[in-house]
């Protein structure tokens, strides 16, 4: 998965929405504007704190206690982007998400929790948006890209929003730096590819730390998922179906 083949032109014309500017927003972001896509959305609303050092690298010590969106677009013009930043200073809420969504050509989802995850993908399908999900738990991460139309979407393999022990993120968990920076670089990747038609939709990847091994696994389509199967059932944004802190990796 090689971005730098990317012809810079075409990309001029794109837009992506990074959903949390954390350990995978931040590098997420950083090659993207690298790479010269033409608008950058960026949605958060937490302030730098020293734990984030780590793993997300847009920041350094001296934006600790400082707005995340300001560092992050300083971070970027410093690093050469001369593309539009949208700065939107807010999680990625049910009130939001679909307006969100319909705004960009792709959306690049890094939050570190399901019901933001469940959000994410529920208003890119509803808006016809391509979304690339990411995690990075531990040793271990996860990326994928999902088409427009779903078939398969974020449901069909996880189903529904988990509850209470299930919902452990990487604050509970912990995770390695350069496994959240890998897997903000192959979201970055599958997002170019996605606004450049070069995608490849149903594939899950998966990275381990622990055996150095990059794996990936296509996903089945779900004949009864609400989202995007036969008989579909989600239709629009019902707030009860997303629940726990909606925050950023």
């Amino acid at each position: 998965m090689n971005t730098s083949a990317r012809d810079p032109e075409p990309l001029a014309g794109k837009s992506a929405l990074v959903v949390g500017v954390g350990g995978l927003g931040c590098p997420a972001a950083l090659a993207l504007a690298r790479a010269g896509i033409g608008r950058l959305a960026l949605a958060d609303d937490d302030v730098v704190d020293v734990t984030n050092l780590h793993r997300q690298i847009l920041f350094s010590e001296e934006d600790v206690g400082h707005d995340k969106l300001t560092a992050a677009a300083g971070a970027l013009r410093r690093a050469g982007y001369r593309g539009h930043v949208d700065l939107v200073r807010s999680r990625l809420l049910p009130e939001n998400a679909r307006a969100l969504a319909i705004s960009v050509d792709v959306v690049v989802e890094g939050a570190d929790n399901f019901a933001t995850k469940f959000l994410v993908a529920d208003a890119c399908r509803l808006e016809g948006r391509p979304v690339v999900h990411g995690s990075a738990v531990r040793f271990r991460a996860t990326v994928w890209a999902i088409g427009a139309g779903g078939r398969p979407c974020y449901r069909c393999l996880f189903e529904d929003v988990p509850f209470g022990e299930a919902q452990t993120n990487c604050a509970e968990a912990g995770v390695m730096g350069p496994v959240a920076g890998l897997a903000g670089a192959l979201m970055a990747d599958l997002a170019l590819r996605v606004v450049t038609g070069d995608a490849c939709f149903g594939l899950v990847h998966t990275y381990d730390g622990l055996t150095d091994r990059l794996r990936s696994v296509e996903v089945a389509p779900r004949r009864d998922c609400p989202l995007c199967g036969e008989a579909r059932s989600i239709f629009d944004i019902d707030e009860t179906r997303y629940t726990g802190a909606v925050c950023a990796a």
